[in-house]
């Protein structure tokens, strides 16, 4: 496997799911949004995926090699997949607070 595809794999394949939560979160405004609303909404979800990527390579770099190249993959996911959710949750949050 190409190293630049193995360090983006758990990115790779959770990018579905990424788009799934984008949609939810881009449609549970309960009024129309403003042009600012949207900016902000698309800002949060471009920080939440780069987020979850950085997060991703960093824990790719930071694994325990003597846990194997599979584990790896999995450390990356999990850390990429909490760091994707806690943004949107902050964003979901900010959201609320300000109306």
């Amino acid at each position: 496997m190409s190293p630049l595809i193995a360090l983006n794999l758990s990115l790779i394949l959770l990018l579905p799911w990424y788009l799934v939560l984008g949609i939810v979160y881009w449609r549970t405004r309960r009024k129309p949004a403003s042009a600012a609303q949207r900016l902000f909404d698309a800002a949060s979800l471009l920080c939440a995926l780069v987020c979850a990527a950085a997060s991703g390579w960093w824990s790719m770099h930071n694994a325990d090699p003597a846990a194997g190249a599979i584990w790896k993959q999995v450390l990356a996911s999990l850390i990429g997949y909490g760091a994707f959710l806690l943004v949107l949750a902050a964003a979901f949050a900010l959201r609320r607070m300000r109306g």
